[in-house]
């Protein structure tokens, strides 16, 4: 954790290219040696941290997208995806940064297109597989613009509201403020 915890930290303020060894074990007040018994190099510490991430969010969408689910609706697994993503808020926050991984976020993001886009037939029935498929793209944009907006306020709010948010605005657009109008 003290490895990880330093790593996102520096992250924070560069890209991985640009952090050391010895920068990391002094950040984290680990020797080299510590770092070099469990991992080969930073980009092996990244991946690994990231392959945890990622079994993390699948063994959180597994149970909600179980067939037997009656229960289940949208919400419920936006609002599992949020609470997913705020226990690894760290490494959220650096993936989502100026020198984060992008190609992880696609990772998370193709993920959830899998799982969602099976779930979203479930419930518009009458929508084409492409219709669900430019739907998706339009909602994971969004997600992320919700994820960058909910991590810089310090995810404060919780995660069933930020999904209820995400969901009204899927599912209303722009309509869904109409009713805070005074």
């Amino acid at each position: 954790m003290l490895i990880r915890k330093a790593l996102m930290e520096l992250l924070r303020q560069k890209p991985i290219q640009a952090i050391s060894i010895k920068e990391l074990c002094e950040s984290a007040g680990i020797n080299r040696g510590t770092f070099y018994a469990h991992y080969t190099d930073m980009y092996d510490l990244l991946q690994k941290i990231e392959s945890d991430m990622l079994q993390d969010f699948q063994e959180a969408l597994k149970p909600l997208l179980a067939p037997n689910r009656s229960d289940l609706t949208p919400v419920k697994i936006t609002a599992a995806i949020f609470r997913c993503l705020k226990d690894n808020a760290d490494l959220c926050t650096v993936t989502l940064g100026d020198y984060g991984d992008k190609s992880f976020a696609l990772q998370l993001i193709n993920l959830g297109r899998e799982k969602c886009m099976e779930a979203y037939s479930k419930f518009f029935t009458d929508a084409t597989p492409k219709e669900i498929e430019f739907f998706y793209a339009f909602v994971s944009a969004g997600c992320i613009g919700l994820l960058q907006k909910w991590l810089a306020e310090g995810m404060v709010t919780s995660a069933e509201e930020i999904a209820a948010m995400a969901e009204n605005i899927m599912l209303h657009g722009m309509g869904f403020l109409e009713s805070k109008k005074p």
